[in-house]
């Protein structure tokens, strides 16, 4: 098993190949969270993403026999880049299996670093399974994307910086997928300090680690927008190294992704993706479940683990968040249709100082009358009680307003 020395020597292998990534305290979200939040800010890794510490540290122990081969990797995107650049960088021939469903983002990323890519599967398991067909039949070496030693001791070095730069950390905050993040620095962190806590987060719809650990069967979803962490099975030396290191595993919901995606972005001006969101989704739940959180008061760091997400992607996101924070609304007006009832109602909206993006009109799906016609307007306000203030105002004016929807 890997140890505090095994990660201090891949710091040193991995020496000016990789960034060492700022790691920040965010005064604002500690003034939300009423705890010192601090942010290691791997999505600034030059692939985006903490992945490529891992995949260079096991390829440096490639020998020349193994470099001439070739490797193989798979990836729903953020090991298959940094396998890819560093290929490229050491002049190894790569082949990248990806699941089908992998972000248009990350595949061309991958494409763009020379790597030959398949893809595969609606599953990262898919995904590897067919990767076992490809080594059999080109004799390519496997770059594992978590369950191996030097990827797991790799990504120990994150933990190595950040408590370099913040030795009195209470507590490590993690996303899980296979589990080599989070093994590598419980590992680093525990070496350095046995009092310190490491909490893993996975999401609800790939929970394996949390059912491993537990000894439960939990079945797996369809898909979530964290999709670099959502692996069905978790590696066999993670699973050991998770259960004797790592002190709990939350999880969390889809809309707590999200949130916390939105949240990073307006506040810290950052794009992550949803694995990288995992760990501050945890806190923002169980803050908006109680006001005297387990966190509160405590010295937290938190890994932003990559921010390759797909720009469409990212925009709906911004939207949906909006919506939640009640900038962005939906009001039902109900009014005669006749000349001038639309311009009346448009002027009170604009007095009110709301700003109307759209306007749907129903005239034959809808209960009302003839001649009354049901309007929906799509506006943009500063949160809820401006929303509530521009119903009242068309209320008052003799219109029938409510919220619709969402």
């Amino acid at each position: 098993m890997i140890d505090l020395s095994t990660i201090q020597a891949a710091r040193r292998r991995l020496q000016g190949q990789v960034l060492k990534t700022p790691f920040m305290l965010s005064r604002t979200l500690s003034d939300m969270l009423g705890a010192q939040i601090w942010l290691k800010f791997e999505n600034l890794q030059f692939t985006a993403s903490f992945k490529e510490r891992g995949a260079l540290n096991r390829m440096l122990a490639l020998s020349g026999e193994e470099r001439a081969k070739g490797v193989i990797a798979v990836s729903a995107g953020n090991h298959a880049q940094g396998v890819a650049y560093h290929a490229q960088r050491m002049g190894v021939p790569a082949v990248i299996v990806m699941p089908r469903f992998t972000p248009t983002v990350k595949v061309a990323n991958t494409r763009r670093f020379g790597a030959e890519v398949v893809l595969e599967g609606d599953t990262f398991d898919d995904a590897v399974a067919h990767s076992q067909e490809l080594i059999r039949q080109r004799g390519l070496i496997m770059i594992h994307p978590y369950d191996d030693e030097a990827i797991i001791a790799g990504q120990g070095t994150v933990a190595l910086e950040m408590l370099e730069d913040q030795p009195d950390l209470d507590t490590l905050v993690i996303a899980i997928g296979g589990g080599g993040l989070i093994s590598g620095i419980a590992t680093a962190a525990k070496g350095l300090n046995p009092d310190i806590e490491v909490i893993g987060v996975q999401t609800e719809r790939f929970p394996a680690m949390y059912a491993a650990i537990q000894g439960c069967e939990m079945p797996a979803g369809p898909y979530t927008i964290a999709e670099g962490i959502a692996v069905k099975s978790p590696g066999q030396i993670t699973r050991q190294v998770v259960g004797s290191l790592v002190d709990r595993i939350e999880l969390v919901a889809e809309a707590d992704i999200e949130h916390a995606i939105v949240v990073l972005l307006e506040i810290e001006k950052t794009v992550v993706e949803g694995a990288g969101a995992a760990g501050l989704a945890a806190l923002l739940r169980d803050r908006a479940r109680s006001q005297d959180a387990w966190f509160r008061g405590k010295r937290i760091g938190l890994v932003l683990t990559g921010g390759n997400i797909d720009p469409l992607m990212l925009g709906e996101l911004i939207e949906r968040g909006m919506v939640r924070g009640g900038r962005l609304a939906r009001i039902r007006v109900d009014l005669r249709d006749l000349p001038g009832a639309m311009a009346q109602v448009t002027k009170l909206i604009a007095d009110a100082h709301a700003n109307i993006t759209e306007v749907h009109h129903q005239r034959a799906f809808t209960t009302l009358s003839a001649r009354d016609v049901e309007v929906e307007f799509v506006l943009q306000t500063r949160g809820p009680e401006h929303i509530q203030e521009v119903i009242d105002v068309l209320n008052t004016a003799g219109f029938t307003a409510s919220k619709y929807g969402n």
